[in-house]
């Protein structure tokens, strides 16, 4: 059906208003010493039915609107998934070593394992949309309490000044595999979700060799067109962002949600050997994509009414709060101190990797989308991805004194000519969602 031309502009003003929104929440978030994401989700709740029985987000996104808008956060959640592929960092996972080794799967493992056991209780009141799909649930539910939101991690890091500490450095690499074992995990539940086709998730793997075989090489003769001092060619951009969208579009056709095949083009996408280029790349994708990602806030805050929780549901909270919080930190205070470290540092590194912000609403999207929660028990772990993420920075000011950032690590070399690229890139960015990216790809140092 045609947009009508009032449509369009009830669309167009909601787009205003939800940037605006966005970025006076953002700020006033930082300002409290939390992540700018924290204020954004909030503001998407705000505008959500949770406030006046609804009235107030059925008037400003009637129901012939939302579609619109949602097609508009599908695309700022393409180019987010993208970026976050992009700024992933094999380097890191090649040298993270022992110990980081140890706390990835602390961090993963334990809570993962809680969760399973959290789902049998859940069942009892949320069943997935599909009969006898209980395995895909208890998965669901074991990664939606182990997830880590890189991004968020990385600029926490940034603002406390712990880009050189030997704890920032494995807490990146331990949140690096965490991710990657969470997509990858996610994309095999979801191929669970739909009442018995398996078949998506082998797929993956046949796609994924021709985007490296292929797509890779093809991208890289692109990229050594980019000459240092010059702008970067327009021809590298376009490549970049009809590749993306055709993976998404890809893996959304074959029955997998499209932030996977985001991402694994993010994943195979060279990286230019020029921070001057690398830099050039991210700031036009940072721009694009914050400005449609507060749009996907709002979206997903359509769907969390917080008035309908009931007595059970806060129960639920309670329950969902105590095996996410206690199952990240435990297990990776336990496996950090299994490796040697001091108690306060393994205490640090726990609190960081419990963060979880955008990372986990997307994930909790694709559950709901697919099938495996329902709208109670969605909007109960969204409260917990602001929870578990708001937390992070009393904590880290609790264990952590002024200017303290922990034990030095020496970065690498290379790290400091990519950290100065980045923050040149960061330094042209105003919204609070780009500064969240700049953040991750400032702290990976990536060359």
């Amino acid at each position: 059906m045609p947009v009508t031309e009032t449509q369009l502009a009830v669309l167009l003003a909601d787009v205003a208003l939800v940037l605006v929104v966005a970025r006076m929440l953002g700020a006033l978030a930082r300002r409290l010493g939390q992540p700018a994401v924290i204020g954004e989700i909030l503001g998407g709740i705000l505008l959500g039915p949770s406030l006046f029985g609804g009235a107030l987000a059925t008037t400003l996104f009637p129901a012939d609107v939302r579609p619109h808008l949602t097609t508009l956060a599908d695309l700022g959640l393409v180019l987010f998934m993208f970026l976050v592929g992009l700024e992933f960092d094999f380097g890191r996972l090649r040298g993270s070593g022992r110990i980081a080794g140890a706390t990835a799967l602390g961090t993963t493992l334990l809570p993962f394992a809680l969760g399973l056991a959290l789902s049998a209780h859940l069942l009892r009141t949320h069943q997935p949309e599909h009969a006898g799909n209980q395995v895909g649930f208890a998965l669901f539910v074991g990664i939606a309490v182990s997830v880590t939101a890189f991004p968020v991690l990385a600029r926490i890091i940034s603002d406390r000044g712990m880009q050189g500490s030997r704890t920032a450095a494995l807490a990146l690499s331990a949140a690096a595999v965490c991710d990657l074992a969470a997509w990858s995990a996610l994309a095999a539940v979801q191929s669970l979700a739909d009442g018995g086709r398996h078949w998506q998730v082998v797929l993956v793997v046949p796609y994924t060799l021709a985007l490296i075989g292929v797509a890779r090489p093809l991208l890289r003769r692109l990229l050594a067109r980019a000459r240092p001092g010059s702008p970067l060619p327009g021809s590298v951009l376009t490549a970049a962002f009809v590749g993306v969208l055709v993976s998404a579009a890809f893996t959304q056709l074959i029955g997998l949600h499209f932030v996977i095949g985001a991402f694994l083009f993010g994943l195979v996408m060279p990286r230019p050997e020029q921070p001057a280029t690398r830099a050039a790349m991210l700031e036009r994708t940072h721009g694009m994509a914050a400005l449609l990602l507060p749009v996907y806030f709002v979206v997903a805050g359509l769907k969390v009414d917080l008035a309908r929780l009931d007595t059970s549901d806060l129960v639920d909270l309670a329950l969902v709060l105590l095996v996410a919080v206690t199952g990240k930190f435990a297990g990776t205070w336990l496996a950090a101190r299994s490796q040697g470290l001091p108690s306060r540092e393994s205490a640090v590194l726990a609190t960081l990797m419990n963060t979880r912000g955008l990372t986990e609403l997307i994930a909790l999207g694709v559950g709901l989308q697919a099938g495996l929660i329902d709208e109670r028990l969605y909007a109960v772990f969204v409260v917990m991805a602001v929870v578990t993420t708001a937390m992070a920075g009393p904590l880290l000011r609790r264990l952590l004194g002024p200017g303290d950032t922990g034990p030095s690590a020496e970065p690498p070399a290379a790290s400091a000519t990519a950290t100065a690229a980045t923050a040149t890139a960061a330094n042209r960015l105003g919204t609070a969602d780009r500064q969240a990216a700049t953040g991750t790809g400032k702290s990976l140092g990536r060359p």
